[in-house]
């Protein structure tokens, strides 16, 4: 796939990601991922949002998403991360017992060439990554296994068609390690909430987007002397 300096038609990717207070189980069951599963159909049915791919995990998810607009992602993330706390809580009968999450939800952008299928089968084999499954399309909690399925299963979000062709032999190819340094890369945009791309439209993306690119470092600059 040649590189592009382009914006996805029609807004920019995002690969959104949150994770359990203390590490807690916060899907303990097959039941508690279909009601995640059932709110983020519920929450598309009022906030349009294209969903490209999600994993959920026992105490995190993935979620890779389209918005049209500038407020989509906002509010149907609201709708989704309230929803599912006032759903957990009160199943389990602890409201208002501390975070159900570690915090607010972290997101950073992805350019639409080889970086978004780099992030797409970074979300679709986190279960295999994890050793949850032998096989990445077994796990039935993500979006490899219900495009697999040929249908959308009940209560399971519609998936949107991506912005680039699906590669033939990608169930195999999602099976395949990535390397050590796809893995880094994905690690630093998801601590730093930095754009995933080529140089170029990573420093346009960003300077459109308001974000910081380089470190800052801690404590005042130092002297000469220092």
């Amino acid at each position: 796939m040649p590189r592009s300096n382009r914006i996805a038609p029609g807004g920019v990717i995002y690969h959104v990601l949150n994770r359990a207070n203390d590490r807690q189980t916060i899907f303990e069951s097959d039941n508690d991922y279909l009601a995640f599963l059932k709110i983020m159909r519920m929450a598309r049915l009022k906030n349009p949002m294209r969903i490209l791919a999600y994993c959920l995990m026992p105490n995190h998810w993935h979620l890779l998403l389209w918005p049209e607009e500038d407020d989509d992602l906002s509010n149907f993330m609201h709708a989704i991360t309230s929803t599912h706390v006032r759903r957990w809580r009160t199943q389990r009968g602890t409201v208002g017992e501390g975070h159900v999450y570690q915090g607010p939800y972290k997101r950073f952008p992805v350019q639409d060439d080889e970086h978004f299928y780099t992030v797409c089968r970074y979300v679709e084999r986190n279960a295999l990554q994890a050793n949850l499954v032998d096989r990445a399309e077994d796990w039935r909690f993500g979006s490899l296994w219900q495009r697999d399925q040929q249908a959308t299963p009940r209560f399971y979000p519609s998936l949107a068609a991506w912005p680039l062709p699906r590669p033939e032999g990608w169930i195999e190819h999602v099976n395949q390690p990535q390397s050590e340094s796809e893995l880094a890369a994905i690690a630093e945009c998801i601590e730093r909430s930095i754009p995933y791309g080529n140089p170029e439209w990573q420093k346009q993306t960003a300077k459109r987007m308001g974000i910081e690119l380089t470190r800052r470092t801690s404590g005042r600059p130092k002297t000469k002397r220092e």
